[in-house]
């Protein structure tokens, strides 16, 4: 379930700033939708915006008693290696389920953990140049372990517990590249959710 986004900062809140003339599906599969639409922008001139419909994810911040986070490695083969990051994933076959529920799944498939205390964070869109995509943040505390059951396309996925302290000195060092993971870290430590630690 998608936030509702902001209204447009215009004088004429019924105009909007760029209008959908048509729209048409260029490549569809399980997991996105690839759209080109025609567009008219305020001066009247018109174009085409290439669009990726993807459903809303979740990203996991699990902080257990010693206050270290659960980072996942897998491979991503868009860009060709294996990068740590937290606990992310959607539920494309029910885009509309609930964010907390699908946090939940996430966490136990890639992690094996289950947690007792949820916190939603924040929501955050992920390149909304090119995509509708967000991401809805989680924090989750009072961690039992069970069984990890990673999905077909999660082979290779290693988890392993890292102190917040070192989770930092790896996005200082660029160990950690994933987008998510160091927006939806900064976002929890704005909002003093994770302990403060000097590097």
């Amino acid at each position: 379930m998608r936030p509702e986004a902001p209204a447009p900062a215009t004088d004429d809140d019924s105009a909007p700033e760029i209008a959908t003339l048509s729209s048409r599906l260029v490549y569809a599969n399980r997991w996105m939708k690839l759209r080109e639409d025609r567009i008219r922008r305020q001066d009247g001139s018109e174009g085409i915006y290439g669009i990726v419909d993807k459903p809303d994810f979740v990203a996991v911040a699990a902080l257990d008693a010693d206050d270290c986070l659960y980072l996942v490695e897998q491979y991503r083969y868009p860009v060709g290696g294996r990068f740590w990051e937290l606990p992310q994933g959607s539920w494309e076959t029910d885009p509309q389920a609930d964010p907390e529920a699908v946090a939940r799944g996430e966490l136990r498939e890639e992690t094996g953990l289950e947690a007792e205390e949820w916190l939603r964070v924040g929501h955050l869109f992920e390149c909304y140049g090119y995509s509708n995509q967000g991401c809805h943040i989680f924090l989750a505390r009072g961690l039992t372990a069970t069984a990890a059951a990673p999905e077909p396309e999660e082979q290779g996925l290693i988890s392993r517990r890292f102190p917040i302290g070192e989770v930092l000195a790896m996005i200082e060092r660029g160990a950690i590249r994933d987008a998510t993971t160091v927006a939806a870290i900064g976002l929890l430590m704005l909002k003093d959710l994770l302990p403060r630690v000097r590097l």
